[in-house]
């Protein structure tokens, strides 16, 4: 089987690459030609762990291919996949101009029945928007071309996203004719193996699916952080909490870990798209609103605990920060709470030092050289006033506390993961803050 897969972003990628892994012919398009070119030379744009090796695996095996040219392929392939970007609009509402652009370039030049794909993530209606756009550019040709649209939304976590794709727990498909769904389940027959579930329905439901999991899953976050804060003030453990319903199996104990806000290329963005989906049909998404605004305060939580402890005095004060991206195992900065820590920090006089293990360099992309890039953990605590963890990456689990305390100028460490035993650091000789505690 053959197929295309329009974007190379992070889902293009690992969708296209994993279907390789599989033994589908996969042809990976994108309009961007420097990219192209190194991928063609094995050079991967993201991080993802276990991807490079994937990629240059299927790419040796002639597997998998790139190229800039959609039109060249299109002959070629029986699936097309759409994982382009959908950036939000200013208004917070999707941005289809890349899906229907895509929409467009295969309505003038495809010669034969295709099933196209969204896959990227996309409000209800895109992939009738998709289907009348592919229409209108055949009936300009004046051809009749037989051809589906499919909603395939993605379930990606990053720095698990191999695992997820080769592994999933379901696959969501959307059609609308008998065709498209024996397409798109021989397509996935091999993931059958793995005994998990394709799960059919219309275009609309699997195009709502995803922005409403997403949406779930922040509104847990947001909650617990919403808890977690309480607790500090009524003097409970959030830590203690989260145990007792996590324990309700109607709850379940996942994203129920209290901290600094979520981040990342989707929660905050799809949030945004789906009130904005809301407004645009007459409906107010009072929740989600809710949990916005709760994840935007949650960011400053950190700064906020600083500032009294040092009595709003951060003039001249050394940070550490250990941590730059949104999540461990991924380089991804969009939507960090670090970013906004950063910032505060700044401007409130702070010198920073920070140590993140892969997103320091999208960290110097996105603010340049405003702070101080450390060699390891242990030099971004150097005559530091005070240290703060911001992503939980697993070599900050247990470091060598002794040789910090000797390091910092003042032994105070901010948690913001709550991966720390405040009794354990406390002994060490710290002041220990966390999140709900």
């Amino acid at each position: 089987m053959k197929i295309a897969i329009v974007g190379t972003g992070y889902v293009g990628l690992v969708t296209g690459t994993c279907f390789a892994e599989i033994g589908v012919e996969v042809t990976c398009v994108d309009t961007n030609k420097e990219k192209i070119e190194s991928l063609q030379k094995g050079i991967i744009p993201i991080y993802e762990n276990g991807l490079e090796e994937m990629v240059l695996r299927n790419s040796k095996a002639g597997r998998l291919h790139f190229t800039t040219s959609l039109e060249s392929v299109l002959d070629k392939v029986e699936v097309i996949f759409s994982a382009v970007g959908t950036p939000p609009d200013e208004d917070g509402s999707a941005d289809l101009r890349y899906v229907l652009e895509v929409a467009r370039t295969i309505g003038q030049n495809m010669s034969k029945y295709a099933l196209v794909v969204t896959k990227s993530t996309v409000p209800v209606g895109t992939a009738a928007k998709v289907k009348a756009t592919i229409q209108e550019e055949l009936d300009k040709r004046g051809v009749d071309i037989k051809f589906d649209v499919a909603s395939n939304p993605e379930f990606l976590k990053e720095g698990n996203a191999i695992n997820d794709f080769m592994s999933p727990d379901r696959v969501v498909v959307g059609v609308e004719s008998e065709r498209a769904e024996k397409v798109m389940s021989k397509l996935y027959k091999p993931f059958l193996l793995n005994n998990f579930r394709v799960i059919f329905m219309d275009i609309p439901s699997a195009e709502m699916t995803k922005y409403a999991a997403n949406s779930m899953l922040a509104t847990r976050i947001s909650f617990m952080n919403d808890i977690a804060n309480l607790c500090e003030l009524v003097g409970a453990d959030v830590n203690m909490v989260r145990n007792g319903i996590g324990s309700d199996t109607r709850i379940g104990r996942k994203f129920l870990y209290p901290g600094i806000g979520y981040g990342g290329s989707c929660f905050p963005k799809d949030v945004k798209a789906l009130i904005k989906t809301a407004e645009q049909n007459g409906y107010d998404m009072r929740v989600l609103k809710a949990v916005e605004e709760v994840n935007e305060n949650q960011k400053s939580i950190l700064f906020h605990k600083l500032e009294k402890y040092f009595n709003n005095d951060l003039n001249g004060k050394t940070i550490a920060l250990w941590g730059l991206s949104f999540k461990p195992e991924t380089d991804d900065m969009r939507e960090a709470p670090s970013l906004i820590l950063i910032d505060k920090l700044l401007k409130a006089g702070c010198n920073v030092r920070a140590y993140d293990p892969i997103a320091m360099e999208e960290s110097k992309r996105k603010i340049g050289e405003s702070i101080y890039y450390a060699q390891d953990m242990y030099d971004a605590v150097l005559d530091a006033d005070a240290l703060m963890l911001i992503t939980e990456w697993k070599e900050f689990r247990l470091p060598s506390w002794p040789v910090i305390k000797k390091a910092m100028s003042n032994p105070i460490v901010f948690d913001g993961r709550n991966i720390y035993e405040k009794k354990e650091i406390e002994e060490q000789g710290f002041a220990y803050y966390c999140i709900g505690k």
